[in-house]
């Protein structure tokens, strides 16, 4: 019993929590502008849906921002999920490998995280160029007249957020390999 609650904490125990540092603290602080984010999106929401119903006088534009805030909000998150080991994996995989063979347990994160390196350095590649072209022509969505916002911040925040998670993914693979390799007493 007691060999199987070492084994899981290998398993179980996020390989790159390891108390804080100034990356995990500005991956943490997009995080936590992502939450405020949520809660401001939220009420937008309920203020539009009460002027639809009960002034006839919905808000312009909020269905525009809050499509593009999911998106931004997910991509400000996602570096803080993975530095606390909140992503989702095939425990149903690694559980069975872990219990008779912990170093290859650490080797199959460490490949997982790296393929997670390679997919957020791949979307920061495929976003860069329409941000920089953002930049440059002021583009914008919505309808001219009606409605409309610029495409800029949306765009960079895809960008730094696939950075900081690729950061992340990058961190959690040293630290599965450089795991301690004796299990807890």
């Amino acid at each position: 019993m007691s060999d199987e609650t070492n084994l899981d904490s290998v398993v179980d125990a996020p390989p790159a929590r390891r108390g804080g540092g100034p990356f995990a603290l500005a991956a943490n602080a997009l995080a936590a502008i992502g939450t405020v984010w949520i809660f401001l999106m939220m009420l937008v929401i309920v203020a539009d849906v009460a002027g639809r119903n009960l002034f006839d006088a919905p808000i312009t534009g909020v269905a525009e921002v809050c499509a593009r805030s999911v998106v931004a909000i997910v991509f400000l998150q996602i570096a803080s999920a993975v530095l606390a080991g909140r992503m989702t994996r095939a425990d149903f995989l690694i559980r069975p490998v872990s219990r008779r063979f912990p170093g290859l347990t650490r080797v199959m994160e460490a490949l997982f995280a790296l393929a997670g390196v390679a997919v957020y350095v791949a979307i920061l590649l495929a976003a860069w160029p329409d941000t920089a072209e953002a930049w440059r022509s002021g583009e914008y969505f919505g309808v001219q007249g009606v409605f409309t916002i610029p495409t800029l911040p949306f765009r960079a925040i895809i960008v730094i957020g696939a950075g900081f998670a690729a950061l992340a993914y990058l961190i959690a693979a040293a630290a599965s390999l450089l795991r301690d390799r004796t299990l807890p007493a």
